[in-house]
């Protein structure tokens, strides 16, 4: 993705407020990471050294004992380019719905690759590694504006690739497109995707500070809106806010491709397409882990074991939801209540489909649901979190409370956008 293509192509979705008053604490990681500026001609090699968030979701002790085996996801973009070295072998069949010249496998500007490769990348030939290498990506390629703008195309394109997701293999749907215009046709797609037991991501947004629109599907109240954070786990200034954000996750200064050549990755500012990739690689590496779990239950363990610092459990920041993911809390420790396995986390409604054999049914946690009201607060996890004994503040560290300013940024495409 070129330099004016990133500012181009950000989802920027809001929600109304919720919750009770939190004030505008945020928390600082314990780890240190520098976001140094590097040359376009960068060679791939230097990708990785920039994927700081890696680290500290202490990833590799992750991948010891699970690396997404077993779980796919759909991956609704610009499509994706399964012959890069980080993705051969990793992208199955997909759909086009684009209704132009092309299949799932064309991605148009690169974006599609970045997300597919944050999910499931190998890291091979020095690409992007994936949360999750071992899952696997099903590819359904949909338009953006500029896309819209040069080719005649399908005009139902998001419900269609939705539907088409739903009906796949895919346990999960991640998507980091999104459009200023919800529609009853895409709705209805997304509660056929709930009916099918899909767990579904969406960016909740990059244009916090020109108008935090609400963007959808992310705003939809079955889609799980992801805010992105820094590597001081404080909301990214252009992540948008509202009562959009469930959960959140890393998204700052996570190269991308830097167009549909894919010949070089290029420095970005961040945005939360990343951090919706990376939370939906959270919950396959979850999901691997326990195959027999529901939908319903990976999204309840990923909340439940949300960094949220001193904030009560239960209770939403319009910046960072639930709190900011931690998978490893799970992984590495066990903890998180899966919950009901029928009973959505998100709308406390009982859902008919399942992607897994439901597990005995366990207590769903208290959370309140996702159109409640709440204040503009900024809340992350802080050093005084842990588990067992074991610190476990932001992501999976320790951290300190600093204060932070909401907000958001760029300026974004016409009608459909990257996140």
């Amino acid at each position: 993705m070129t330099a004016g293509m990133s500012q181009a192509r950000k989802l920027c979705v809001s929600r109304g407020s919720r919750g009770r008053w939190l004030g505008t604490i945020a928390v600082a990681a314990a780890w240190s990471v520098g976001f140094a500026g590097w040359a376009p001609s960068a060679v791939a090699a230097d990708v990785q050294s920039k994927q700081w968030y890696l680290s500290a979701m202490h990833a590799e002790e992750m991948w010891k004992v699970t690396t997404g085996e077993g779980v796919k996801v759909a991956v609704i973009d610009s499509g994706v380019n399964p012959s890069t070295p980080s993705l051969k072998g990793q992208v199955l069949k997909g759909f086009d719905a684009t209704g132009a010249e092309g299949d799932e496998y064309d991605d148009y500007n690169g974006h599609g690759t970045t997300m597919a490769e944050l999910i499931a990348g190998t890291g091979k030939g020095g690409g992007l590694q994936g949360l999750a290498p071992s899952a696997k990506i099903i590819p359904f390629r949909i338009t953006d504006t500029e896309f819209q703008n040069k080719h005649s195309v399908n005009a139902h394109d998001s419900e269609d690739a939705i539907r088409a997701a739903a009906d796949s293999d895919a346990q999960i749907i991640s998507m980091s497109l999104g459009s200023d215009f919800p529609g009853r046709e895409e709705r209805e797609a997304v509660k056929y995707a709930e009916s099918k037991g899909k767990l579904f991501f969406a960016a909740v947004g990059n244009n916090a500070r020109e108008g935090n629109k609400k963007q959808f599907p992310a705003s939809y109240p079955q889609v799980v809106g992801v805010s992105a954070t820094d590597s001081a786990g404080k909301a990214s200034a252009y992540s948008q806010h509202g009562s959009s954000v469930d959960i959140a996750a890393p998204g700052d200064g996570i190269p991308v491709w830097c167009d549909a050549k894919l010949q070089r990755y290029c420095d970005n500012e961040g945005g939360t397409s990343q951090a919706t990739a990376i939370t939906s690689a959270s919950a396959a590496l979850i999901w691997s882990a326990h195959p027999d779990w529901t939908a319903n239950q990976v999204l309840n363990v990923l909340f439940d074991t949300a960094g949220r610092g001193d904030w009560e459990k239960g209770t939403l920041s319009n910046y960072l939801g639930h709190g900011i993911i931690r998978p490893a809390v799970n992984i590495l420790k066990g903890k998180g209540n899966p919950g009901a396995p029928d009973i959505s986390p998100l709308t406390k409604e009982k859902t008919s489909g399942s992607s897994a054999s439901p597990a005995p049914s366990a207590p769903a946690s208290s959370q309140p649901a996702k159109n409640e009201k709440a204040d503009d607060a900024v809340v992350a996890g802080s050093s005084k979190e842990k588990d067992d004994g074991t610190p476990f503040g932001l992501i999976l560290g320790g951290a300190a409370a600093v204060i932070v300013l909401g907000g958001g940024a760029f300026a974004l495409a016409r009608k459909r956008r990257t996140v």
